[in-house]
């Protein structure tokens, strides 16, 4: 289980496991979400939640690991631009550490483009 900040002074957090990680690598959830500005704001966050939706009405059967994502991470109360940074963040370090990187630096600040 890891458990990443959802603002900046640290007070939230929310708790990812590795079953929603592999969620987002099953569905590609961070391909062709950022804009080519590279910033992470409320507005990837709300294409990510749409992109979900779509997934969700699309499939003939109800994926439960995509329910689980949607209410422990991606529709969690404290999400916010911040946490969909330090996600992508834990995803991608989860990734080098699978030995399969996606060739992003993971060396990202809030406010800085992620390309």
């Amino acid at each position: 289980m890891y458990r990443i900040q959802s603002n900046p002074t640290g007070t939230r957090s929310i708790e990812v496991s590795e079953q929603h990680l592999t969620t987002i690598e099953k569905y590609q959830l961070f391909r062709d979400l950022i804009d080519s500005n590279g910033y992470i704001d409320e507005q990837v966050l709300d294409k990510l939640k749409l992109n979900i939706r779509a997934l969700l009405e699309s499939e003939a059967t109800t994926d439960k690991a995509l329910l689980d994502l949607c209410l422990d991470v991606i529709y969690h109360h404290n999400m916010k631009a911040f946490g969909l940074q330090q996600l992508i963040l834990l995803f991608i370090n989860w990734k080098n550490q699978n030995e399969d990187p996606i060739g992003v630096d993971a060396d990202v600040i809030q406010g800085t483009p992620l390309n």
